[in-house]
């Protein structure tokens, strides 16, 4: 039998909410260890927009939200990386009269929710900002804060800062089982074995899978967004655009590269670690682009790819503790806004480690909030 490895904390998966809990726990002085199926950032934390987003989130999420915009400001001086954050702001553009509608109503919602990072754009304020957007647009909505931030670079940031506090990362190692023995997780994989006081389940893509080796059920599905992104181009957009009622999201770098998301989805093979394209939804996204920026029938189609990610049929993340089992806690499911969340998931899950407990409400991000009630 293979020697166990004996931490306080194992965690699973090796994405950003992963990388971020251990740096959290060992800053702690928890010891903690993190074992990942592939390499550390392979999925949805090394190829996803690195949107930076406070913008649009469901009311639920906007605390966290804003505490992790907090933390984005100086993430590279705390970890002593270049995570590549910008912060440029994001304007949602509204396409005419039925988008502005929608931002008044989010707008009276937030309001009085004693929220106020939202604020609305006329047709002047958006040309302003955005000299290149279609005559067509209206208006829209912006979020100064906002920006974006390169996840292959951040999750590793916070992958090396753990290292140096002494958390130790096991890549190629795939969970085969999970159980309990006395009060110690044994989780083995084919080549190790790991004991454990607690567990954490940051899976991504594959949560489903550890959260029913753990004890609970998640109806939760996976999917493939795609991204593609151009040749440079001569500079025409500062702030990251995305649009209220239409499938589109693009960055343009410092560099001149513009990179187009929107949230199409490609075709997801997770038994075989594999994703493929959807050309013709590409192309429609193509189309969003030149829509509202007529100045990217121009551009060059320079790379495309997508990745695995993981959604919750309310897109919400499941964060906290194991409805079943105890020492055992989740974090997935961010269905396709969660890097920005990164840095705050891992304090929230040191934090339940550690005290028990956290200054956020959890209860909207339960694992257990599908279960039929018994009356």
């Amino acid at each position: 039998m293979s020697i166990i490895r004996k931490s306080e904390v194992l965690v699973i998966g090796g994405g950003i909410q992963g990388a971020s809990t251990a740096y959290r726990l060992a800053l702690k002085g928890v010891s903690v260890t993190v074992v990942e199926k592939d390499s550390v950032s392979r999925h949805a934390s090394g190829v996803n927009a690195g949107g930076i987003r406070l913008l649009g989130r469901n009311v639920a999420e906007v605390e966290m939200s804003k505490a992790a915009m907090n933390m984005w400001q100086q993430l590279d001086d705390e970890l002593d990386a270049d995570t590549g954050f910008r912060s440029r702001s994001l304007i949602n553009i509204a396409a005419d009269e039925a988008d502005l509608n929608t931002l008044r109503s989010r707008e009276k919602q937030m309001h009085e929710l004693n929220y106020f990072h939202e604020m609305m754009l006329d047709q002047k304020e958006l040309r302003e900002r955005l000299p290149h957007v279609a005559g067509h647009c209206v208006g829209g909505v912006v979020s100064e804060q906002d920006g974006y931030a390169i996840p292959f670079h951040s999750t590793q940031a916070f992958r090396m800062a753990a290292e140096r506090l002494g958390a130790k990362f096991d890549e190629g190692e795939q969970v085969k089982q999970i159980r309990k023995v006395g009060e110690s997780w044994l989780v083995m994989t084919d080549t190790k074995n790991y004991q454990a006081e607690h567990v954490v389940n940051c899976a991504g893509a594959w949560a489903d899978l550890i959260s029913v080796m753990m004890g609970d059920n998640v109806p939760m599905s996976y999917s493939a967004p795609m991204l593609m992104i151009t040749a440079r181009m001569p500079h025409f957009a500062t702030p990251v655009v995305g649009a209220v009622s239409r499938p589109l999201s693009f960055k343009q770098f410092e560099n001149g590269t513009v990179l187009i998301g929107g949230g199409a989805k490609g075709f997801a093979d997770r038994e075989n670690n594999k994703t493929r394209l959807d050309y013709s939804l590409l192309a429609e996204g193509a189309k969003n682009a030149i829509d509202f920026f007529p100045i990217m029938k121009t551009a060059c189609i320079n790379r495309m790819w997508s990745g695995l990610e993981a959604y919750m049929p309310d897109n919400l993340p499941v964060i906290g503790k194991s409805a079943r089992a105890e020492n055992a806690y989740h974090a997935f499911g961010f269905s396709a806004h969660g890097f920005q969340l990164g840095p705050i998931i891992g304090q929230v899950m040191a934090d339940l480690i550690t005290e028990g407990e956290s200054k956020f409400d959890l209860d909207p991000f339960r694992v257990n909030r599908y279960e039929r009630k018994i009356l």
